[in-house]
């Protein structure tokens, strides 16, 4: 996959450099409305099963489970995973692939589990230009799946491009579920 790796260091490279300034104005929103460190650091599993520390700025009043009113509009449009370019940039992460979890939650090393670990967590993929949080657990874990056994570059620049709008869009409206009746035969 040197193709996709010359994508992901050349992408976020000039993405940085495109995106400095909405990165400045960001750091200076998270700075400027509530006290705390600017970026949170935390350990996922990446290829391989490496831990690294993956950067996101901060959304919440530090030492509580409290967004602030810039962290939600942050998560609402991405915004607040741009500093994983810096990720991307170093190695560790990919533009698009499944997304980075915890080492404890990122399986046992056998099948799905496994397969997950074989590829770099990125910052987009399936799961984010499907419904993002919207979608059951399940459901995120089946579109990794697929993206892994599915992997061509011409896939990564279609959900590339499908990204922007959804993050432009911010999320869907939440909507209440219906129940469906279900045929037994």
């Amino acid at each position: 996959m040197p193709a996709k790796r010359a994508v992901d260091l050349t992408g976020s490279l000039i993405l940085l450099l495109l995106l400095s300034p909405v990165l400045l104005a960001v750091t200076a929103a998270v700075a400027l409305t509530s006290p705390g460190p600017v970026l949170t650091l935390q350990d996922r599993a990446g290829l391989g099963g490496r831990t690294f520390a993956m950067l996101t700025f901060r959304t919440r009043r530090a030492g509580t489970r409290c967004s602030t009113p810039v962290g939600r509009a942050l998560r609402d449009h991405f915004l607040d995973e741009l500093p994983q370019l810096i990720n991307v940039a170093r190695g560790e992460m990919s533009l698009v692939g499944p997304r980075p979890l915890p080492p404890e939650n990122s399986g046992p090393a056998t099948g799905a589990g496994r397969a997950r670990l074989g590829v770099r967590p990125g910052i987009t993929g399936l799961w984010q230009i499907s419904g993002r949080s919207e979608l059951p657990w399940e459901e995120m874990a089946v579109l990794d799946l697929h993206y892994m056994e599915e992997y061509w570059l011409g896939l990564d620049l279609l959900i590339l491009a499908r990204t922007l709008p959804a993050a432009f869009a911010g999320p869907a409206p939440v909507r209440p579920r219906r129940a469906r009746p279900v045929r037994l035969a």
